[in-house]
């Protein structure tokens, strides 16, 4: 009997498809993401659930998650034959894998650092650098150095530790785009969409004790795998294909963020 009331009941999700994210409907954000070469292959959906949660509780959270009826039939993710969007439907996971993220910023203040070390001039103008390359990006600015090249001194301006922050992963997803992304000349754009949507999908709330504000949401990057291999997000990987699930433990909501790199897509 003790055993029986160990046991964690699943956790059961309906699929908020009414909910809308601000930031997707905006004209200048969705003009940025085209940009980009990552609107038609981006998106945020929500869930809700009625359980408990609690952090510890990631492994059975996210296995409940991707074997759902309601997830399965309604995440969105983009067929790497048909290059138009699906679902998990006919498709029995058998593996989740869920690397937790750090999520503890709660200021833009964070990317200060690129403006002291003169990445960023005073204008916000990025200075630019002889173009290299690395894999499928070409690297023509010190913000790319930053981003991609760590043998590079510019490099070094953010620790091993603020790099893992979701921030800061927003950040250089929205920098390095899609297959066909035009970069920017100036920070702004990539500061204010990584704050809109930062903003939007991550919870917090006021610390009783310090008075100071404190991000509630847990954050896991996910990839989830059938008897074939990983289905999803994309049986392709690659560095800007990606899915996350940002869950507010308070309003028992989970958002997924997800994109898959490639071309701008002309389905629906």
């Amino acid at each position: 009997m003790a055993a029986d009331r160990d046991i964690k009941p699943a956790f059961t999700f309906r699929h908020l498809s009414n909910k809308k994210m601000n930031f997707m409907q905006e004209r200048k954000n969705s003009d940025l993401l085209a940009k980009w070469s990552m609107q038609g292959r981006i998106i945020v959906q929500a869930f809700s659930f009625d359980e408990y949660f609690q952090p510890y509780d990631k492994d059975t959270f996210v296995q409940a998650f991707f074997k759902d009826l309601n997830v399965v039939a309604n995440l969105k993710m983009i067929s790497p034959s048909t290059c138009e969007w699906t679902t998990l439907a006919g498709v029995e996971v058998k593996k989740v894998e869920a690397e937790e993220i750090p999520c503890k910023q709660v200021s833009m203040s964070f990317f200060d650092c690129l403006y002291t070390n003169e990445i960023i001039r005073e204008t916000g103008h990025i200075n630019k650098c002889l173009d290299e390359f690395y894999e499928d990006f070409v690297i023509a600015d010190r913000l790319r150095q930053v981003l991609l090249l760590e043998d590079s001194d510019n490099y070094q301006i953010f620790s091993d530790t603020e790099r893992k922050e979701f921030i800061f992963r927003l950040f250089k997803h929205f920098c390095l785009g899609g297959m066909l992304c035009q970069f920017e000349d100036t920070i702004d754009p990539y500061l204010e969409i990584t704050k809109a949507v930062y903003k939007e999908i991550v919870s917090v709330q006021k610390d009783p004790e310090t008075k100071g504000i404190r991000v509630i949401s847990t954050v896991w990057k996910v990839t989830a795998s059938d008897d074939y291999g990983t289905c999803y997000p994309s049986t392709k990987k690659h560095e800007q294909t990606f899915a996350y699930l940002i869950v507010d433990p308070i309003k028992r909501h989970v958002h997924v963020l997800y994109h898959c790199f490639g071309g701008r897509l002309f389905c629906n």
